[in-house]
């Protein structure tokens, strides 16, 4: 589970629309299971993505919006019907499977964003400031969720200024300035002894007193 904090700006999102196949990178390689992805389209690089602002389809069901990448993929209907069965109970959708997204709060909305992803049994899975949009009760409701994917040692990367979350479940996290990894670190390292002015400097102005 790695974290990725930062002023905006600082190339946070960049990298995950890199990571994804949606931006693309003019240097380097990007490996999963040390395999370059770099020219894999993104449907097939096996990576899931949950946008900051849901990214649903606004005319189509719950039910459609999760199953909508396996039918890109032309998996058959009673696979993609298990499979969005399966995701929907897991993040307790059942019930609003055949609501629009309009009808749903922001809570559930993100909710069948992250079940849409999971659909598709990613290898990794990617939140972009997956809370940034809700009130605090429904913020909580979407951290637990984020919490308990973690407690199942899912790949998870994950930009967030929730520095609750990135301490109480990241493995590892990432400071970036301008581009540049900055400072690096277990959250331990980073949160109780930060190194450079530019993250104590973050840190100070983030985090509640």
């Amino acid at each position: 589970f790695l974290t990725m904090l930062g002023p905006s700006g600082s190339g946070k999102t960049t990298c995950l629309m890199m990571l994804a196949g949606f931006e693309t990178a003019t240097h380097g390689e990007i490996l999963l299971d040390g395999k370059p992805i770099n020219n894999i389209p993104p449907h097939k690089r096996g990576i899931g993505m949950v946008f900051q602002n849901y990214a649903l389809f606004p005319h189509m069901t719950v039910a459609g919006n999760i199953a909508y990448g396996l039918k890109v993929r032309k998996v058959a209907k009673p696979v993609r019907e298990a499979s969005v069965e399966r995701v929907a109970e897991l993040m307790s959708l059942g019930p609003l499977l055949e609501r629009k997204p309009a009808q749903l709060s922001g809570g559930q909305q993100q909710r069948a964003a992250i079940a849409r992803a999971l659909c598709m049994e990613p290898k990794a899975l990617l939140f972009d400031e997956p809370t940034s949009a809700l009130d605090p009760e429904l913020e909580q409701e979407v951290v637990k969720v984020i919490k308990d994917l973690a407690a199942e040692g899912r790949t998870m990367i994950i930009v967030t200024h929730d520095m609750r979350l990135a301490a109480d479940v990241s493995d590892h996290v990432v400071f970036l300035h301008m581009g540049k990894i900055e400072e690096e670190g277990p959250p331990e390292t980073l949160f109780g002894a930060p190194k450079t002015e530019r993250l104590q400097g973050f840190l100070s102005a983030t985090v509640p007193a």
